[in-house]
């Protein structure tokens, strides 16, 4: 089985807990805390991990919370690589509202990496043996981590032959596509908006936008969240949409990486780009019956994905 190499910058420990209400000024009690590990790439190994595939998560890590991320990695049994560094690794928080069904997510910036720490992370994925067949590198860049070091990233995936699998926001989203050499990228609507410099509200225009980064050049296949109207999927095939599953929402946190988990998994697998593109929305929709910041059960993937 190919072995899919996730690269989280700016992990974190996710604290997620209940308080009746959410008002400003007043103490607010809340339910016993949950601390799980967190960050775009550590999502998405989790997934791959939960549903059978063979997965290593590397990151950077530092100071209290980056020793309890490494002991919740461990008591999860997921395969990962700790690239130590001198900084603080961030928390980040849930609170859902108990009388309003509300959910408020609290994302912190992180710590800063040194240049050495960031080629450390580039030499961690080097010295994998055997080297992988996919690369994904999910989640948000560090404060001060300049866009050229996604260059550096882009490079090694070629070097080893590994397919580059992005979620990438902002600016270093725009800066990885006009580069290029993406196999599969997994923007959000207001991510693609931001891209292509204008509203994309209008589905006929959703299309033509990532139908144009195929056609560029940039990335080989476009796999668009659209939230409750499901996803797009753009490739040299032609552009296809995907209906959101009907599943009660507990919370949203780690959908969209669980999308990238299991399609890049079924990818890997062999499978056809349609039935991968589905099992990831059958993954999203596991997410979203979680509650806090739990991931997908396989069991619930696999039903969904063949009820579908």
């Amino acid at each position: 089985m190919s072995r899919i190499v996730t690269l989280t910058l700016n992990p974190a420990i996710d604290v997620s807990t209940i308080a009746a209400r959410v008002e400003p000024t007043r103490k607010l009690r809340c339910g016993l805390p949950r601390y799980e590990p967190g960050g775009g790439g550590i999502n998405v190994a989790r997934v791959i991990e939960s549903l059978g595939g063979e997965t290593m998560a590397v990151y950077p890590a530092g100071g209290p919370f980056g020793e309890m991320l490494q002991r919740a990695l461990e008591a999860l049994g997921l395969p990962h690589l700790r690239v130590p560094i001198m900084g603080d690794t961030r928390e980040s928080f849930t609170v859902d509202e108990g009388e309003s069904g509300l959910q408020y997510r609290f994302v912190l910036p992180g710590p800063t990496l040194i240049p050495a720490e960031r080629q450390a992370c580039l030499e961690a994925i080097a010295s994998l043996v055997p080297a992988p067949s996919h690369l994904v590198v999910s989640g948000s860049f560090p404060p001060d981590v300049e866009l050229g070091f996604h260059d550096g990233i882009a490079d090694l995936a070629e070097r080893m032959g590994a397919k580059l699998v992005l979620d990438y926001s902002g600016e270093v989203l725009r800066h990885a596509v006009a580069r290029g050499g993406i196999h599969l990228l997994k923007p959000s609507l207001s991510e693609l908006s931001t891209l292509v410099g204008r509203p994309l509200d209008d589905e006929t225009e959703q299309e033509a936008a990532a139908r144009r980064l195929v056609e560029q050049g940039a990335v080989e296949i476009v796999v668009l969240s659209l939230g409750a109207a499901g996803a797009l999927l753009a490739s040299r095939e032609g552009v296809e949409r995907f209906r959101a599953f009907d599943v009660p929402l507990r919370s949203a946190v780690g959908a969209g990486d669980s999308v990238v988990g299991a399609t890049v998994l079924a990818l890997s697998r062999g499978w056809s780009l349609r039935d991968a593109v589905r099992y990831g929305m059958a993954a999203a929709a596991a997410t979203l019956m979680r509650p806090g910041t739990g991931l997908c059960r396989m069991e619930d993937v696999e039903r969904l994905y063949h009820e579908g």
